[in-house]
């Protein structure tokens, strides 16, 4: 099926590709500064100390369409108008939903705006909502990695920071944004940080006793996350978070049993992360509503091991080790709703060995994939593994033809996360816009 689409842009770059397949990918999913804390191969959960990047790689991909001719690295000249027209052919990616019903839900089309700072080296973005993106970069100026915020475009960027050394905004909601930052006066360690829309909003929600901390969702009023937490026996411990908007609101969602836990979204009142179960420090995938006493343990059966990264309207994503079988030696991205046993494996019934979900807007669950050739791309799923949809595709293939990968995705359907231009020395931040 065929279809002829034009589309018009304000003020930026933007492009339509089809959808296609017969890529070579990347095997490994990377921790990426606080988004992914845990790496596909090999087995087991990674230090969430780290920013692992992934090495580049360039890959031959079978192109049907071809836009615009090679064109280097992505200039940042703002254009008034840009009117592009793409050939889109759906070839195996309608989506039936989960249990065969034969229901089809069209693949929805994007334009891909680089919204990469202009002078900086690398950039992410790891959030979006109604209109605003969040995340970070590393740029020419004295602050060794900025917090950023945009509104639909690389001129609209703002920085964040403030008064601090470093900063990265991890998730936004609404007119609130979460992250954390460190500096002088945090004695160079990291705080968990809220701002509502600039630098000078900023408050520090790192609680009393705590020597660091970290936000990473937030949701009508309330933000989560993890930090150091000092123990009755006189030890410390990282405990997943739950705060109202000060430090002095923070309540431990710590539960009872568990060696750590963290917090990592929040919507409608429910909370997701994960914690260490003794005595094997495996992961379980955890569901909170507000309380320590409240929480669900998610982790499926069959998998060893799983976290839990997004939540909304009932939905919660993440990702799992099997024990056994497919699934053993890498991640499956799994999509729960409420309990253990409603555990959905979303990952990708061809093309694709491993993969995660990190967020979920209630309908549509966004992460990455990577398979046999070990090249990650940014994924789509609507509630099944056979309704995946490769975002890379939705990308100028000229200019990027390396990994990707997608980290959040709002009500409206739009998607954030980074793709590797060739010739960059980084990745540039990318919001994938969805057609109306």
């Amino acid at each position: 099926m065929a279809a002829l689409y034009y589309v018009s842009v304000p003020h930026t770059k933007a492009v339509l590709v089809a959808p296609r397949s017969g890529y070579i990918y990347n095997h490994d999913i990377f921790e990426m500064h606080g988004i992914l804390e845990h790496t596909l191969s090999p087995p087991g959960p990674a230090s969430s100390t780290g920013g692992q990047m992934l090495r580049r790689r360039r890959v031959r991909l079978r192109i049907r369409i071809r836009l615009w001719p090679a064109m280097g690295q992505i200039s940042m000249a703002l254009l008034p108008t840009v009117v592009l027209i793409a050939l889109l052919i759906f070839g195996g990616y309608s989506a039936f939903s989960q249990g065969s019903t034969g229901t089809v839900v069209q693949a929805p089309l994007f334009t891909a705006i680089d919204l990469h700072p202009r002078g900086f080296l690398r950039s992410w973005a790891s959030s979006v909502s109604g209109g605003q993106q969040v995340g970070y970069g590393w740029g020419p100026t004295t602050k060794d990695q900025p917090a950023l915020l945009w509104h639909g475009s690389a001129a609209s960027v703002l920085d964040l920071t403030g008064g601090f050394s470093s900063a990265q905004a991890i998730a936004t909601s609404g007119e609130e944004q979460v992250g954390w930052g460190s500096g002088p006066s945090t004695v160079g360690e990291n705080h968990a940080l809220l701002w509502r829309g600039s630098a000078t909003s900023v408050v520090d929600l790192n609680p009393s006793g705590s020597v660091q901390s970290s936000a990473f969702g937030v949701s009508e009023g309330q933000q989560v996350g993890s930090g150091d937490i000092l123990l009755a026996n006189g030890g410390r411990g990282v405990h997943a978070l739950l705060w109202h908007g000060t430090a002095a609101s923070v309540v431990d969602l710590h539960p009872r049993g568990f060696l750590t836990s963290v917090a990592k979204g929040i919507s409608g009142g429910l909370q997701v992360g994960w914690g260490l179960v003794p005595p094997t420090n495996h992961s379980h995938a955890l569901l909170w509503r507000g309380s320590a006493a409240s929480v669900v343990d998610l982790n499926p059966r069959g998998f060893g091991e799983s976290w839990a990264y997004g939540v909304s309207d009932g939905q919660e994503v993440g990702s799992g080790w099997r024990n056994t079988g497919p699934g053993r030696n890498c991640a499956h991205a799994l999509l729960w709703r409420g309990s253990a046993a409603s555990g959905v494996d979303l990952n990708p019934q061809s093309g694709f060995e491993c993969s995660v979900a990190v967020a979920t807007s209630g309908e549509w669950q966004v992460g990455s994939g990577s398979g046999p050739g070990r090249v990650d791309h940014a994924l789509l799923w609507h509630g099944s593994a056979a309704s995946v949809v490769d975002l890379h595709a939705f990308l100028p293939p000229d200019l990027y033809k390396y990994e990707s990968h997608a980290f959040g995705i709002d009500s409206n359907g739009d998607i954030v996360g980074e793709a590797w231009p060739i010739g960059s020395d980084g990745p540039h931040a990318i919001l994938w816009v969805r057609a109306k």
